[in-house]
């Protein structure tokens, strides 16, 4: 167990933390993600309010669908990444990152105090009632499938439905943070242990409890992001290769914050680019240095870490613009002694969202 953003949070079960990544990929996997933040934005100007703070076109979201988006700040940076759900055209529920908590909060609710002032129509509920389970993998539907009596297959990715599971009213989303198929479940807290208790069980032990240790390989073997590491609050969602998340509509309008820095950067290019690593030697950790063949530093890597299911080591980091190139052969300095790698694109194991076929 460790101390992981003011909560205690274990980094792996009895497995180690290479058995509980192929585990994953092959059967399932359960995570606690109870210490990340879930709330409810409500009211009839609740997504008005929320675009002048975030990246996404909510107000072109179907009801019952989400998305991954970014809170800005005033210079374009990111203060969060969060997945957002339109429940409803008055209803808004979106969790944020534990160790984010405190500075989102107060962020939402000056925007939101200055709003209201003005006459807008939003409220918030904070959901400490609930608690949080992320089932991912193969398995993650077949088994939570015996727990519900609505038909999951029906429920595709960035999906979301307010159902009853093992007995109790939950929120289901989609979505997840290994690059499987897999869902998360927001439980009212007193019915969380025996919910858990039962995907277990219904899996015949193949899903397994899995802690941060194969959270974090999961994530980065995925090529997605974790706030602190790969994002900050000088990194925009363009620098970070969060383009996509940018609607196609707020790209055209603007109207959040930071959306002039952000603007500009999408119609001249940013100056540096997330982008994915292979490299030899030992794994690349956070702030190793990234020099082209020369010697010259031209970026430095964000996570690093041995992939367990392709053997090899992987890492994703920042580096300059125009060095970018999926194949451009590099030197990652560990240690201070430099070892041989190569840009590659991400996801570095393909994901396996459930979408319409």
């Amino acid at each position: 167990m460790v101390p992981f953003a003011g909560w205690s949070m274990p980094i792996q079960y009895k497995d180690s933390i290479i058995d509980s990544t192929v585990n994953c990929r092959v059967n399932g996997s359960l995570f606690d993600v109870a210490h990340m933040c879930g709330l409810s934005l409500k009211g009839k100007d609740c997504v008005p309010f929320l675009e002048t703070l975030v990246v996404a076109d909510v107000a072109g979201l179907a009801p019952g669908t989400g998305s991954l988006t970014v809170f800005t700040n005033e210079k374009g940076g990111a203060i969060d990444d969060s997945v957002i759900t339109k429940v409803t055209d008055e209803h808004i529920y979106l969790v944020v990152n534990a160790g984010c908590r405190d500075k989102d909060l107060a962020h939402i609710e000056e925007h939101m105090k200055a709003f209201k002032s003005k006459g807008g129509d939003v409220s918030w509920h904070i959901h400490d009632e609930r608690s949080l389970l992320a089932l991912q993998g193969p398995l993650a539907a077949p088994v939570l499938q015996h727990l519900t009596k609505e038909d999951l297959s029906k429920l595709y990715f960035g999906q979301f439905q307010i159902l009853d599971i093992n007995g109790s009213t939950c929120f289901l989303t989609r979505t997840g943070y290994t690059g499987e198929d897999g869902f998360e479940i927001s439980v009212p807290s007193e019915h969380a242990v025996d919910l858990a208790k039962a995907i277990l069980e219904k899996s015949e032990g193949k899903v397994r409890l899995t802690g941060l240790g194969a959270r974090d390989s999961l994530r980065l073997e995925a090529g997605l992001c974790l706030y602190g590491n790969d994002m900050e609050q000088h990194i925009t969602p363009v620098e970070a290769g969060l383009t996509w998340a940018i609607g196609k509509r707020r790209r055209a309008e603007g109207g959040f914050l930071g959306a002039d820095v952000i603007l500009k950067q999408l119609q001249d290019g940013p100056t540096i680019r997330r982008v994915g690593f292979f490299s030899s030697g030992p794994p690349a950790r956070s702030h190793s240095e990234v020099h082209d063949e020369n010697g010259n530093k031209i970026g430095e890597i964000t996570s690093g870490g041995f992939s367990p299911n392709l053997k090899k080591n992987v890492a994703m980091g920042y580096v300059k613009s125009g060095q970018h190139k999926n194949g451009t052969k590099v030197k990652i300095l560990v240690r201070g002694k430099p070892y041989e790698g190569n840009i590659t694109k991400m996801p570095f194991v393909a994901t396996k969202y459930y979408k319409p076929s």
